[in-house]
């Protein structure tokens, strides 16, 4: 009989998405500054988003205080959104629209769920399982929660910047894990980065599963073995957890 009693989900690309796309809203803010938007302009930021996400340091913090804690997670993403500016283009008032954009992702209004994701989450609270998010996603993921009506599903939340660590390092599953009083055996991670979520999840000793909805990885040993699977919905994962 399976030991799992604990599930745990990564947030966004997972649970919920951008609505629409991240170029397509960081360009619709930025019309009012002058910045032109082209299709050129698009891809642009959409590459130069892509870099400075990969150079970025993991967004972990030595700071316990809420206040202090929000200005080193607004000062992470300055960084971020200053180095794709400085590559697509600088323009004047960038702190004004930092400011914006940064705020306009605080919030349910640029996220939209999974169509599966509530009832899905609704079926497995059903049956009893524990259900906690493992994010590096900053501490403006408790108001996208509540926004999207996913706060009240989920027993625990563990962020990078408040458990001083960032996915895939085992530290933040540790974490989440002791809030639930489990041992690693007894829970599964479900998330959609094979970096972040199947090799982090594994290496802390949890059950991984990849949630692949393009199917990207069709063919991949990615799947294979007693602690990895592979799912591309999950509508998937019920029946799933059954097997494991």
């Amino acid at each position: 009989m399976s030991r799992t009693h604990v599930i745990f989900f990564d947030a966004a690309g997972t649970l919920f998405q951008v609505k629409g796309s991240v170029e397509e809203i960081y360009l619709g803010y930025a019309e009012k500054y002058g910045v032109k938007r082209t299709t050129e302009s698009r891809e642009a930021i959409k590459a130069a988003f892509r870099r400075a996400l990969g150079e970025a340091p993991p967004p972990v913090f030595q700071v316990n205080e809420p206040v202090e804690l929000k200005r080193c997670e607004r000062l992470w993403w300055f960084d971020v959104v200053h180095n794709v500016f400085y590559r697509v283009g600088m323009f004047e008032g960038f702190d004004a629209y930092f400011e914006e954009i940064f705020q306009a992702f605080d919030g349910p209004a640029h996220w939209v769920l999974y169509p599966e994701t509530l009832g899905v989450l609704k079926e497995l609270k059903g049956r009893g399982f524990e259900l906690g998010i493992i994010s590096n996603f900053d501490s403006r993921l408790f108001n996208v929660l509540r926004g999207l009506g996913l706060a009240d599903l989920f027993d625990t939340v563990t962020i990078s910047s408040l458990a001083h660590a960032a996915k895939p390092a085992a530290q933040i599953f540790r974490r989440a894990l002791e809030k639930h009083a489990a041992d690693p055996e007894e829970a599964v991670h479900v998330g959609d980065s094979v970096r972040d979520d199947l090799e982090g999840a594994r290496s802390a000793g949890l059950t991984a599963v990849l949630l692949d909805r393009n199917q990207d990885r069709r063919g991949e040993p990615v799947g294979s073995g007693p602690s990895r699977q592979t799912i591309a919905s999950l509508e998937e994962l019920p029946r799933l957890l059954a097997l494991i």
